[in-house]
């Protein structure tokens, strides 16, 4: 069957892989990204399908309703796929508006668009919500988060995607709307804006720069390769029940010192350094505010209702992220300098 949808965010980091999934694997069906080319979004992450005939890119804002609607009206879409966020937990310490503008009125935005447009004509429409285990707040030494474990969110960034999907599953419940959400883990991989730890931290070893750890580095972390975490969305969007929750973990429990040292011995023998000189230039910082201990997913239902796996350990998936960023420097800088907006006037900018 062919089919229009809509992938939101789709520049950035995690949907830019799920673009690439989608419009790769389904050519029969025509992919919408509709990102806003933030700090986070880069046009750069896409060049390898861009000319693809069933890509079609679009720059606006989720929570521009009239160019969501008119889009909606437009290209009659079937699917949604909602990954556009705000998603740095120092950045909503410091504007927990933009987040509370982003990631609930935008989503709120989207969903009053499907609800319009579909007009209770759901049959093969599905409305697919990205989340985080971040909800879910913090855990102790023990035990994994479920899709039945209660919100406890802590910081601005969680709260924010809490409410989100809350409403998510009040537009299914009030109005009949076929929805599916999922909360992943920590994700890592290729093509991550370096302000999230590992693409920073490999970063700043390449430029022999400070690593700034919080508190004493012990908390713990699930991680989860962006590819894996792409193959999941797209089984999700095709085979899970309407009104479901599924967790995505990688089975990958890190404490961040644990993850640094791991990252510091991998830099220096691929860089050629002497052993140990990268894990000198750690330095312990402030812990930040409201920082959760521990999370740890449990993706039982995941595995047994849809069949889906990670395929790599941590440390394989690590190394080649590693050599991602080590062969291409030339997408570091021009994400840290800015120069990926001439990138999109050059190819978007008379369109």
């Amino acid at each position: 069957m062919n089919k229009k949808i809509l992938i939101t965010g789709g520049a950035g980091f995690i949907g830019s892989h799920v673009v690439r999934e989608m419009v790769t694997k389904y050519p029969h069906y025509e992919i919408y990204n509709l990102d806003a080319l933030t700090y986070a979004g880069n046009l750069a992450n896409l060049k390898d399908i861009e000319d693809l005939p069933n890509y079609h890119f679009v720059k606006g804002d989720i929570t521009d309703a009239i160019l969501v609607e008119s889009l909606f009206e437009k290209y009659a879409f079937d699917g949604v796929i909602h990954l556009a966020a705000e998603s740095h937990v120092d950045r909503s310490i410091e504007d927990p508006l933009a987040f509370v503008n982003t990631n609930i009125v935008g989503t709120v935005t989207l969903l009053n668009a499907a609800r319009k447009y579909w007009d209770g004509n759901y049959t093969g429409k599905c409305f697919y919500h990205i989340s985080t285990d971040e909800v879910y707040g913090s855990l102790g030494e023990s035990g994994f988060f479920t899709e039945t474990t209660a919100y406890d969110p802590h910081s601005p960034y969680s709260a924010s995607k809490a409410s989100s999907d809350h409403l998510v599953r009040a537009y299914h419940d009030t109005y009949g709307l076929p929805v599916v959400i999922s909360n992943c883990s920590n994700n890592y991989g290729p093509n991550q804006f370096p302000e999230k730890l590992i693409p920073l931290f490999i970063n700043n070893i390449v430029q022999k720069r400070s690593l700034p750890v919080y508190g004493k580095g012990l908390n713990v972390r699930d991680w989860l390769y962006v590819v894996d975490h792409a193959r999941a969305i797209d089984l999700i969007f095709h085979k899970g029940e309407v009104s479901e929750t599924y967790n995505i973990g990688g089975f990958n429990e890190w404490s961040n010192i644990d993850l640094i040292r791991l990252m510091c011995r991998l830099m220096d023998e691929k860089l050629g350094r002497e052993s140990g000189s990268s894990e000198k230039l750690i330095t312990y910082v402030k812990d930040r505010a409201g920082h959760d201990l521990r999370y740890a997913i449990d993706s039982t239902k995941l595995k047994e209702e849809l069949g889906w796996t990670p395929s790599l350990q941590f440390e394989e998936g690590l190394s080649k992220t590693i050599d991602w960023y080590l062969d291409n420097n030339d997408w570091m800088e021009e994400v840290t300098s800015g120069a990926y907006q001439a990138y999109y006037e050059k190819y978007y900018g008379d369109r």
